[in-house]
């Protein structure tokens, strides 16, 4: 199959553009000189976002003080900080213990969880510290996080809250700290985000609907080459190729804005094209593809049928995949919690493979022969759905996957075993 030299766009784009930020708005509109180049029509939708920006962000303790950054939309402290008694804490049950913890602040061994900050909001913590990164970590080559909680934690309070680095919390525990002094001064702001949406209208079934996503958005210090530079440029080789090659059914592309801070893109459209969602067959989703040492996956929020199919065209086709039923964390689950049966495709790789969400994820581990590859196997998977006769994918989401949707969106928690 032909290719549409999408990976050399790839390489373009390759550096921050964190959500709302004019780089993000920069890489939209060249992604909508891309899909002019193939004369597809393309325009920006526009949706807003909380953000923050951070003045001061302070942890003091006896033995001094430790680099810290703010945790977005947690709120602030008074100008001249808080002290608080030090409580370090193991798990959620650890935490539930306490009757209160007014005047306390609470140090968490990882990121919070939901349920976690309802209980620092509901005891009344003065504050809370979150560890991040990895003990081996080298200061010289990593960066400290910047954290920012979403919406449905901040929806129970606001309790100020610093992320420090996991070597540099090993160092205050030690220490056995009494108490601690915590600042944090931040605005809370509203920005602009943007989809980017084209359309390739369909022949004979042109009110049928098959949607392809990808997110091209990136977090803070990466380039995102990987997450997801190579899922933006790998539907906008499907664009290319089906420029070329008139679909049957409709086709809709769209760039999603904002993934990296809680689909808010992909939330952002499916909400604005609600009534439009009933004639969607289908959401092709790609997170992640062409690295070199890695592995193709698909996870379908849909009946068992369709991740059976897309194992046994691999086998036909002579493509390693591994496809299984769930709910992938990027813009498919939107659109499968809008009854559109979705599918993320990826090229994911395990520990001590190429890196997300850091300064590591950059163009070294990528390649365009793995990159084709995967473009090759969605576009011959695509083509049989689009130009299909019957469509072979039931509309239906199951009751396990409107399960798992409920709880990885936060609207029940998952049963004890």
């Amino acid at each position: 199959m032909e290719n549409f030299g999408s990976f050399e766009f790839l390489k373009k784009i390759a550096f921050e553009r964190i959500a709302g930020s004019e780089e993000e708005h920069k890489v939209a509109n060249m992604i909508i000189t891309e899909c002019h180049k193939y004369q597809v029509e393309a325009h920006l939708e526009e949706f807003e976002i909380d953000r923050y920006v951070v003045h001061q962000a302070a942890l003091e303790a006896m033995d001094g003080a430790y680099e810290v950054t703010g945790i977005g939309m947690s709120g602030q402290t008074s100008p001249e900080g808080i002290v608080g008694e030090f409580l370090a804490i193991e798990s959620d049950d650890h935490l539930s213990s306490y009757p209160s913890l007014e005047g306390k602040i609470v140090f968490l061994p990882s990121r919070v969880l939901v349920k976690t900050y309802k209980l620092l909001c509901e005891k009344k913590a003065s504050g809370f510290i979150c560890a991040s990164g990895s003990l081996y970590d080298d200061k010289a080559t990593s960066d400290l996080e910047q954290m920012a909680i979403r919406e449905r934690h901040y929806v129970h309070g606001k309790v100020p809250g610093v992320a420090i680095r996991r070597i540099d919390a090993q160092k205050l525990l030690l220490s056995n700290p009494k108490e601690v002094k915590l600042t944090l001064i931040q605005d809370e702001i509203k920005k602009m985000s943007h989809n980017v949406v084209a359309t390739i209208s369909g022949t004979t079934l042109k009110d049928e609907i098959i949607c392809f996503t990808a997110h091209y958005d990136s977090v803070p210090f990466s380039t995102g080459a990987y997450d997801n530079g190579t899922g933006t440029t790998t539907i906008l080789e499907v664009l290319a190729y089906f420029s070329k090659h008139q679909p049957k059914r409709t086709l809709k592309f769209v760039w999603c804005g904002s993934e990296e801070i809680g689909l808010m893109g992909s939330k952002a459209y499916t909400e604005q094209h609600k009534e439009e969602l009933k004639q969607y067959k289908l959401n092709i989703n790609v997170d992640m593809t062409g690295v070199v040492i890695g592995s193709d996956i698909a996870c379908c929020t849909s009946e068992a049928s369709l991740p059976n199919y897309i194992n046994y065209l691999g086998k036909e086709v002579g493509f390693p995949i591994q496809a299984k039923q769930g709910v992938y964390s990027s813009d498919s689950t939107p659109f499968a919690d809008h009854s559109v049966p979705a599918i993320s495709f990826a090229r994911v790789c395990g520990k001590g493979g190429a890196e997300i969400h850091s300064r590591r994820d950059v163009l070294d581990f990528l390649d365009s022969k793995n990159y084709y590859a995967t473009c090759e196997f969605i576009i011959s998977f695509a083509s049989r759905m689009i130009d299909s006769i019957f469509f072979p994918v039931s509309p239906i989401i199951p009751a396990n996957m409107i399960e798992e949707l409920d709880i990885y969106l936060g609207r029940k928690e998952r049963p004890e075993k």
